[in-house]
């Protein structure tokens, strides 16, 4: 998983509330598409019209918009399916960061898992952002900074944020749950041993 320190970036503003995992990405694309090609269909249903061209509406297609690292969301972001694609999405679409007030319990877990960043933040200071980007035209930067855990908005106003001290670890050295386990294996192999030599019997069968 590639490490996650920060980013700085325009923040595109998507501030409509209850945006699910199949909005995200349809179920369809994640049958015969790679992981790494699932960036170009992140939002199709928002992103394209029905003749298949961009819709120039939508906030991905706009050119101060178009790269991105950033994501503005309403309320319950990511809600729905316990879709891990949804994250690969967004991630293939160039976004590592979303900042929205809430989120699906099941789509916050998968973001650390693959190394994109949810913050929690207040839905006036989502929208507070958002208006200091769209009033610099988008050419506002937000800057997220995980190790002092801050937002710094357009305006340099700094927003400190919540996170868990091991998933921002293990963020912060590109770490997943299980090569997070894996540097543990010194430990693991002790109570192994132990535990082997103890109930012997229970070890029988294993290789």
């Amino acid at each position: 998983m590639e490490k996650f320190e920060g980013v700085t970036g325009p923040a595109a503003p998507l501030l409509r509330a209850n945006i699910d995992t199949d909005l995200i990405i349809r179920i369809e694309r994640l049958v015969g598409t790679g992981r790494s090609g699932l960036g170009g269909f992140a939002f199709e249903q928002l992103r394209k019209l029905p003749d298949g061209s961009d819709n120039p509406d939508f906030v991905l297609n706009k050119p101060a918009y178009r790269d991105s690292p950033i994501l503005l969301a309403g309320p319950n972001f990511g809600c729905g399916s316990s879709r891990e694609g949804a994250v690969w999405a967004l991630m293939g679409a160039g976004i590592r960061c979303v900042i929205a007030p809430s989120f699906g319990d099941i789509f916050f877990a998968n973001c650390f898992q693959n190394g994109l960043l949810p913050i929690a933040l207040p839905e006036e200071e989502v929208r507070r952002i958002a208006e200091e980007t769209e009033g610099s035209q988008g050419a506002g930067r937000t800057t997220i900074d995980l190790k002092r855990q801050v937002v710094t908005t357009p305006e340099g106003r700094e927003l400190p944020f919540a996170i868990d001290t091991r998933r921002r670890d293990a963020l912060l050295q590109g770490l997943d749950d299980i090569a997070l386990t894996m540097t543990r294996q010194g430990d693991i192999a002790a109570w192994q041993a132990r535990d082997r030599a103890a109930r012997a019997w229970a070890w029988d069968s294993v290789q």
